[in-house]
């Protein structure tokens, strides 16, 4: 028995210490570059949401992200691993958070910049396959996403298992990951994406959103989705 508790011992300071290694060296997690100004998503979004959406609401995932990763090294390093456990919500969130937001700004341009202009490809062949045509996916994820209770995500995704085109939600900041599935294009349905604009008119929001979806980004997204799932 001692013997049995000596070991475990060992191992689990062994795993600390590679934590904290690997951790010491790590880069912390940073706010990406919008590469629009934010008044270019007008009439779509005001500057004043881009901005606040940006600064306030994405910021602030990344900086608890950032101080989470932090407690959990200081929970290792004095080998108080049963106080991780408490840790894990606030990781799931902010991490979500900040990679939901991270591929919101890339699959979103000015209308002016080409946003909402679909392009022809592999993608919107297996929207029509699946969906018929863009417009009918596009009115069928808005219902979906308008029926999340509380606050969360509408996705286009693609099923790691099945390779097939799904429209789903996630609570919160859940990412479709999470779920089996790989995002393609989400559409924030937190209050703090449309309330300054939109007020409670959601469905105008939801509308609107796709008039700067970056579908070229969408389809290279597609595109490494299937790549990944080819190769397991």
């Amino acid at each position: 028995m001692l013997r049995t508790i000596n070991t475990l011992k060992h191992s689990r300071n062994t795993v600390a210490k590679q934590f904290i290694s690997s951790s010491q060296t790590r880069t912390k997690y940073t706010l990406p570059e919008i590469p629009y100004e934010y008044s270019a998503f007008s009439p779509v979004w005001s500057t004043e949401i881009v901005k606040n959406h940006h600064q306030g609401n994405h910021a602030a995932y990344v900086a608890n992200l950032n101080a989470t990763e932090e407690k959990m090294l200081s929970f290792i390093k004095n080998e108080q691993l049963e106080n991780l456990s408490e840790l894990h919500k606030l990781l799931r969130f902010n991490a979500g958070g900040h990679l939901n937001h991270t591929m919101l700004w890339q699959t979103i341009m000015p209308i002016s910049a080409g946003g909402g202009k679909v392009v022809d490809g592999s993608l919107r062949a297996a929207i029509d396959r699946e969906f018929d045509t863009v417009e009918k996916m596009i009115t069928l994820m808005n219902a979906k996403t308008a029926s999340i209770q509380g606050s969360g995500w509408g996705w286009l995704a693609l099923n790691k298992l099945s390779g097939s085109l799904e429209l789903i939600t996630t609570p919160n900041q859940d990412t479709p990951n999470y779920y089996g599935y790989l995002p393609l294009f989400g559409i924030d349905a937190w209050e703090h994406a449309f309330y300054l604009d939109y007020k409670t008119n959601k469905a105008e929001y939801f509308k609107k959103i796709w008039q700067i979806c970056n579908w070229a980004k969408v389809q290279s997204n597609f595109e490494e989705a299937m790549a990944s799932i080819n190769k397991v």
